[in-house]
Parts: structure tokens; sequence; C-alpha cells
């Protein structure tokens, strides 16, 4: 039973090919699954139990059965185009390029993330090459460089452009991220280069592979379903590529490290919801992947007693709106988390970052933390 759970991947990304292939309204199959999803996570109680596998494989093939889906995705999206069921030009079109774009748009980002996340972690060559594959469809085919070389290495420092500063609105980060991983990526390319002895601008380099990847997308729906196909790719590109940042924001809000101290278990936030969690590939037991990257994702164990976060979902909403996730969310959890869980040296760490963000002092950084969790 625990295996299936991680079915509604692939599940939730065949609704859009079946969109696809239906054509007209139905197009906008692949977006009807987030509201659905979304209302599940919220109202069903959380899950806080550790999964169980038999057999290993079986809980590996819904992240290569994603990928086939996507290449479909692409597939049914361009044949509706050019059999004329997906109209992109003229009386009624804009119903139809909206209705592609936040289906194509939703299924580049969630599902795809976690399967890309999941799959840059393994050690093998394939799985690795599957990644980097999928990343280009939102927009991020190098993500695993900046992630493994930088955001592991310095989360919750400022070292670290995926971990939002206190007073950060969602949107000033979503733009920092996006920078951040480019520039991290192709930094890293370069100092891995020379520390072998060869020029950054060697053909080896996985930047010109980056490139690559993100002109390929679109040049293939320009030439196989024309310029308004072209359109609709690169604009899914780009609003899956803010989504997936969005939903970064919310894994480690506001905390703080200190620089170089070892990662420990109050060092993320965690969302434990009933669907989150087989949707994300268990990736919201979040402080248990840091403390092991390589631990496969069904191995994680949810840590109840770490800092948690509501829904996701809610949480995108709410960051939507920043004074509601200021007030609603932020602000008390993160006071929490001084209080409960930081050491000392953090307390005055998220003291400053708290007179940084204009946000009240509301622990006293001389008096002594509980020991952390």
């Amino acid at each position: 039973m625990d295996t299936l759970r991680y079915y509604l991947v692939p599940l939730t990304t065949l609704v859009g090919v079946i969109g696809f292939g239906l054509g007209g309204g139905y197009v906008w199959l692949g977006l009807a699954t987030f509201p659905v999803l979304l209302v599940l996570d919220i109202v069903l109680p959380p899950d806080l139990a550790p999964r169980q596998i038999a057999m290993p494989a079986l809980a590996d093939l819904p992240l290569y059965l994603h990928a086939v889906l996507m290449v479909a995705l692409y597939g049914t999206f361009l044949y509706a185009v050019s059999s004329g069921s997906n109209v992109l030009s003229g009386t009624g079109a804009g119903w139809q390029i909206a209705g592609s774009v936040l289906s194509i748009t939703w299924l580049s980002a969630v599902p795809t993330l976690p399967v890309t996340h999941e799959l840059m972690h393994r050690r093998h060559w394939f799985p690795r090459r599957v990644a980097q594959f999928l990343g280009a469809f939102h927009g991020d085919p190098n993500r695993d460089i900046s992630h493994v070389m930088t955001h592991h290495l310095f989360l919750d420092t400022e070292h670290d452009a995926d971990t939002p500063r206190r007073g950060e609105i969602l949107y000033a980060f979503v733009y920092r991220a996006t920078r951040g991983s480019y520039v991290d990526a192709v930094r890293s390319e370069a100092v891995a280069l020379r520390r072998h002895g060869l020029s950054p601008w060697n053909w080896r380099n996985r930047s010109y592979q980056q490139v690559v990847l993100l002109l390929a997308l679109p040049a293939a729906c320009w030439v196989l379903g024309g310029v308004m196909a072209m359109v609709v790719c690169a604009l899914s590109m780009i609003a899956s590529k803010a989504l997936i940042e969005a939903f970064n924001y919310f894994q480690h809000y506001g905390l703080v490290r200190v620089d170089g101290a070892p990662v420990l278990k109050h060092h993320a936030w965690n969302h434990l919801g009933r669907i989150v969690r087989p949707l994300g590939l268990e990736i919201t037991n979040h402080i248990n992947h840091h403390l092991d990257g390589h631990t496969k994702f069904y191995a994680l164990r949810p840590e109840p007693d770490a800092p948690q976060m509501p829904s996701l979902f809610l949480c995108l909403f709410l960051g939507l709106i920043p004074p509601l996730w200021f007030r609603l969310v932020a602000k008390p959890r993160l006071k929490a988390w001084d209080r409960d869980f930081a050491s000392p040296a953090e307390r005055r760490l998220a003291m400053a970052a708290n007179a940084r963000a204009g946000w009240p002092q509301w622990v006293d950084v001389a008096a002594p933390a509980t020991p952390p969790g």
C-alpha cells in the first residue's frame, strides 16, 4: 500500500496528458488537479507514519513513468495544436492558451520538481541525467549543481540563495533564488574545471548543456506546433521556474544557522500533509533529507518533533499575500522556533535578522535557550 502512494505522481501527470488528448476545454484538466490536491492536503489529517517499502524498484518506477509522461504531455499538446483541437490563434484562443500554459506550468513544477530533486541526489549517472532532462521543463536543467554544492552546504546562512530571509516576501525571493541558482551553477562549474586544470570555457562545462536544453524545448514546439506553441512552452517554463522557487520559499523560511555549525533537526521546516508527502516524494520530510542527502525518498522518516509548517498548499496561498503570511504563519512559527529550538548563538542571529526586517525582538538573547530537539 505504501508503494502505491507514489503513483499519485504519474497519475497527476496522466490527467494532463488526457486533457490535451481530448482537446478543447479539456486542456484545463492538468491544472484542475491542483485545487483537488490542495483541498485534500488541507482537510485530511497529517501523515506521521514511516513508509514500509517491500520492493524499492516498484517505488522508483513512478519517477521514470513521470519522465515518460512529461514527454507525452508535450506530445499530446503539440498533437492537439496541429489537429486543431487546441486552437492557439483567432477567436476564443485566449481560453485555450491560458489553459495550456497553466496546465503545463503546474505539471512542469509539481510533480516534476520532486522527481528531479530525488534523481539528482542519486549516485548513478543515469538518474542524474534524467534529472537534468526533467529540469529543462521548469527552466533549470543544472539545478543539481547549485543545490548540492551550495544549498546543502550553506542552508540557513546568508551564503545560501535558497534560504529566504526574515521579512523577505515571496516575489522578491523568487527572483533572488532564480538568479542565485543560475549564478551558483555557472560559478561552481568554473571552479570544478579549474580544479582539474581546465579552462572554464572548456567544452565539458555543463553550462553549455543547460543553454542547449533551455532552447531545445521551445524550438521543438516551434517546429512542430508553430510560433504560438513555442510561446506557450516559453511562458510555461518561466512560470514553472517561478512556481518551484515559490514552493522552495517555505522549506527554510527565516531559519538561521551559524556558519560551519552542523545541520541539526531544527534547521528545516517540515510539511507532513497526507497528500503532499507522496506527491512531493517525501521531500517535505525536509530535515531528514538534509541530515543525509543520499537517503532514498521512501526511507525518509517524518520528524513530528522537528519544526512544522501547515499544509504546503496553504502556505503557498498565504505567501501570495505577504501580510497574511507574516501575521498568520511566519512570525508565530519563527517566534516559537527562536524560543524552543534555537541555540544561544542562533538566537542572536535571529534577533539581528528581526532587526533588519523591522520585526520585534521577541526573545531575550541573554536568556538560555532550550536545547535543540
